[in-house]
């Protein structure tokens, strides 16, 4: 992720401080750098000027002093909490006074990041999302502590690298890992109550709903590992809200290693000579299942646009630049109807008993409005 955003700073003329403190990690990202870009000049994306120019503009460094005269600095490490306060609390003591600190967090709270700052007000969340050469979303986090110069400073400047900036509140998993959790955690539960396979499921989701991925293709590329690591975060974070339970069949399967293509196997088998399973093609399962996971996701946007997260236009920005969804999900729930949307959401809470089904307030005021639109 850090040479991804390295890549993205230099193509757009900046100067790149480069730093993995593991000698044989920063050789990796170099060589992996190198190798990204070579493909780039292979389909002519690039010239083979354009990528001397731009590896020549990034120092790889194994010594955060080398950031002594950066104005911005990135963390994109590990996500601990405690780790992050401690290198950003060493960064403080290299950098300028007017240097801005970033972090690249997907889910962990800013304004914790910045307590350990002498200055809090230079403290940023400067999110992207994986490739970041690719991806086009970067959600812009600011902490309590933030100046609204330091917003401000961020914003036009990621902004001028070409992407797509949101805002919003520093709250766990900020927009889009927290409105996408229940494409992963209500396919789980489908899964687990025994309605359907993985394939079933991942078909219903790509068939019906139109995404590129279903929830286990998708969990099996990001890492089963990494998503039950932000699930679990999240939950956690909002002092253990059914809504983000974490499910225990993805738990087992990070448990045993199956984290999916990097591991070789996941919730499907990918080593060599293995074929993917066939979905059961049932038209009415398929549109049960997608249904089903629309309205949870639908509704958390709509939470999120209550509890004033961000704006209605950075909710659905954030859906469809960040993973790629069909369309914005606060449309989709305008287009699917938001009486229809509480209806649905009631029977699963009157069915289940369970208060991850709530519905949020926001529908039932519109309903009883008869508001057709956010």
């Amino acid at each position: 992720m850090g040479s991804g955003i390295a890549q993205v700073a230099a193509q757009n003329g900046h100067y790149v401080v480069l730093v993995e403190i593991n000698e044989a990690q920063l050789k990796t990202a170099h060589q992996k750098l190198n190798q990204t870009l070579d493909k780039l000049v292979e389909k002519g994306k690039m010239t083979f000027e354009d990528k001397a120019d731009l590896i020549g503009r990034i120092q790889f460094s194994n010594t955060t002093n080398d950031f002594s005269d950066c104005q911005l600095v990135i963390e994109a490490i590990v996500e601990d909490i405690n780790v992050k306060k401690q290198v950003f609390k060493n960064l403080e003591s290299i950098v300028s006074n007017t240097t801005i600190l970033a972090s690249n967090t997907s889910s962990l709270s800013i304004a914790s990041i910045g307590a350990a700052l002498n200055n809090p007000s230079r403290i940023v969340g400067i999110h992207f999302f994986n490739p970041a050469p690719l991806m086009p979303l970067v959600e812009i986090i600011p902490a309590l502590q933030t100046s609204k110069q330091t917003v401000e400073w961020a914003k036009n400047l990621i902004d001028g690298w070409k992407k797509v900036t949101v805002l919003t509140k520093d709250t766990p998993g900020f927009i889009v890992n927290r409105i996408a959790r229940p494409f992963y955690g209500e396919a789980l539960r489908i899964y687990e109550e025994g309605l359907a396979d993985f394939a079933t499921i991942d078909w219903a989701m790509t068939h019906f709903g139109g995404f590129k991925m279903g929830p286990f293709t998708l969990m099996d590329y990001i890492g089963n590992d990494v998503n039950y690591a932000v699930t679990e975060s999240v939950f956690a974070a909002f002092y253990y809200d059914p809504r983000y339970k974490p499910s225990l069949t993805q738990k087992r399967h990070s448990e045993a290693g199956f984290f999916g293509k990097k591991s070789g196997r996941g919730y499907y088998n990918y080593t060599e000579g293995s074929t993917l399973p066939e979905p059961k093609q049932d038209e009415i399962l398929g549109k049960y299942i997608c249904e089903r996971i629309l309205v949870m996701l639908m509704n958390e946007a709509a939470d999120a646009l209550f509890l004033n997260i961000a704006s209605k236009t950075d909710i659905d920005l954030a859906m469809t630049k960040g993973v790629n969804y069909p369309k914005g999900l606060l449309q989709w729930a305008e287009e699917f109807g938001v009486e229809n949307l509480l209806q649905k959401l009631n029977e699963l809470f009157e069915e289940y008993g369970e208060d991850r089904y709530r519905p949020s307030p926001i529908l039932k005021r519109m309903v009883k409005n008869n508001q057709k639109t956010f």
